[in-house]
């Protein structure tokens, strides 16, 4: 990276920046999920590589303008994964996970605690997350504080009030309120999710991927009767939908 980054180097790799690797950096992380959700150890290995390599192209940018590089960003790491495992490198002891967890979440807080502008219990949480994972960290990090339902039932009855006010956005044709009311019913849901112990972003993915293979059953279904989804009506499509389920 460095002779692609030097004079003499590739025109390409030369002009890009941290700002322009961003969405490298996001598809790479995709296709890393996409490999460890298809068990292709190969593909995986494949794709580790590609997102190591978005991460050494950001560690020679930080070296070139004199900010890190990757051996400072490795030693971080390093130093963080001590500090915050006082069971494995100290004399801390831990009944288990739960506790580790505990541990680790009060190590994190003294850390930051001496940063300017990170006093919120919020903070910390990326922007750049998906709306989901952001939305799940969020209601956690409010909760530990004390701010929560006593259990899934509030959720659950904020999640219906919630949908009862998009339900009067839609009667009253506010399309700047259905789209403020849905945000809230999604967020509520988020909310429901975690009461119930379930990664959101987990549950709407593994959701997403049925529906695509079960879209994808469909569409072979109809075509060896000659048809393609445009051709038939919603009756028709209802039916080979479930159909596809049943088989499913």
């Amino acid at each position: 990276m460095a002779e692609l980054r030097g004079p003499g180097g590739c025109p390409w790799d030369r002009e890009q920046t941290l700002e322009s690797l961003k969405p490298h950096l996001t598809e790479e992380y995709g296709e890393v999920m996409d490999a460890i959700d298809q068990g292709d150890m190969d593909s995986l290995c494949e794709e580790l590589g590609d997102l190591l390599l978005q991460i050494v192209f950001c560690c020679e940018i930080g070296r070139l303008e004199g900010h890190f590089d990757f051996e400072k960003v490795a030693g971080r790491i390093a130093e963080k994964l001590i500090r915050r495992h006082p069971h494995v490198f100290g004399d801390v002891s831990v009944r288990d996970s739960e506790e580790v967890l505990k541990n680790w979440s009060e190590i994190k807080k003294s850390e930051k605690s001496g940063e300017a502008g990170n006093k919120s219990a919020v903070a910390g949480i990326p922007r750049h997350l998906p709306a989901l994972m952001r939305a799940y960290k969020l209601q956690k990090k409010a909760a530990s504080v004390g701010f929560d339902w006593e259990d899934e039932h509030g959720a659950m009855e904020k999640l219906e009030e919630e949908l009862g006010e998009f339900e009067e956005a839609v009667a009253q044709e506010d399309k700047a309120k259905m789209s403020e009311e849905m945000g809230d019913v999604l967020f509520s849901m988020v909310n429901v999710a975690r009461k119930f112990r379930m990664e959101p972003e987990t549950a709407l993915q593994e959701a997403v991927l049925k529906f695509h293979k079960r879209f994808q059953s469909l569409e072979a279904r109809l075509a060896r009767k000659g048809k393609k989804p445009q051709d038939c009506s919603l009756v028709e499509l209802d039916d080979a939908w479930e159909t596809t389920k049943e088989i499913d």
